[in-house]
């Protein structure tokens, strides 16, 4: 139960995450409340990769980063479950 809901969340993050993202190319989208509601929910997330990986180019890899990392939290909680149980 506990453990689909976490899973449920990181799910739903990951897509506000990516809806984010894609706001990014337009960026007058940003302006939009929706746009500041995601930029507040997560910018300190994107923020904390981008400390550590610079842009290559004009490309800002840390979504993607910041994505997989999600991912393999995911992975991991669903792993340590199995194995407590």
């Amino acid at each position: 139960m506990v453990l689909g809901l976490l899973l449920k969340a990181i799910n739903i993050y990951s897509v506000l995450l990516i809806i984010y993202v894609l706001m990014s190319w337009v960026p007058s989208t940003r302006e939009t409340s929706i746009g500041r509601l995601l930029g507040k929910v997560c910018e300190p997330y994107l923020d904390f990769f981008r400390r550590f990986i610079p842009p290559i180019g004009m490309i800002d890899i840390s979504p993607i980063v910041a994505l997989i990392a999600l991912n393999l939290i995911a992975n991991g909680l669903v792993n340590v479950f199995y194995m407590v149980r």
